[in-house]
């Protein structure tokens, strides 16, 4: 297999790996390469990314490589994430936001176990408009990321705290999740808040400098 070809399939490996990326390992693994090889390669993408100027790079962080937005244009995703297009909830968001708030600390891996579909673009979702955020990363391999709520997401939500969450215990396991985000919809329209309503709470910690990019095969 010719480098550029394997470059071109990390590229995608990356994209679809999203914000858990991939170590050297596991790229190995799937080329079939050795490892010093992928090193190689991602040492080369690298300066590819940063000679054409291109939007997106890829970072190492933990020994895992994941691709990534560039920390200059932090600015122009908040004004995205607070465009009036982008101010209500999707379905499939508020789904994963009822996972997150019920069953956290979780990783995105449980989400969409629970949910039977892919949920990066959601969860990125969440994380821009600050309603979760990363709290650790799970003890197993590859360390994926645990998310969790955020202050802003009892703002939102009208809580003082997570007890306050309604009570979803007394449904049963194949109804729970549909429940749960019945009953955040309910708490959400009783409040009648939106996010624009919530842009004047952010502080400047809330803002992130980057923002991990979605998979390609999002929920349906």
């Amino acid at each position: 297999m010719k480098y550029p070809q394997m470059k071109s399939i990390i590229e995608g490996l990356l994209f679809a790996a999203g914000d858990e990326g991939l170590d050297a390992k596991q790229i190995a693994a799937v080329l079939e390469q050795p490892s010093a090889t992928v090193d190689d390669l991602m040492h080369e993408l690298q300066k590819d990314y940063r000679s054409k100027q291109r939007g997106i790079q890829i970072m190492e962080i933990a020994g895992v490589y994941q691709m990534t937005t560039l920390p200059e244009h932090a600015v122009y995703f908040q004004k995205l994430a607070a465009s009036p297009t982008r101010a209500s909830l999707s379905q499939a968001a508020l789904e994963v936001l009822s996972i997150v708030a019920y069953r956290q600390p979780i990783t995105r891996i449980d989400v969409e176990e629970i949910r039977g579909v892919k949920s990066d673009r959601s969860i990125q979702t969440l994380v821009a408009k600050h309603l979760i955020q990363e709290v650790a990363r799970a003890d197993v391999i590859g360390r994926p990321i645990l998310y969790g709520t955020t202050k802003l997401f009892l703002d939102y939500f009208g809580l003082n705290s997570l007890g306050e969450l309604p009570n979803a215990e007394e449904f049963d396991s194949d109804s729970l999740l549909e429940e749960e985000t019945r009953l955040l919809f309910e708490k959400l329209d009783a409040k009648q808040m939106t996010i624009d309503d919530m842009d004047g709470k952010e502080t400047v910690e809330q803002q992130h400098a980057e923002v991990i990019l979605p998979s390609e095969n999002d929920e349906r």
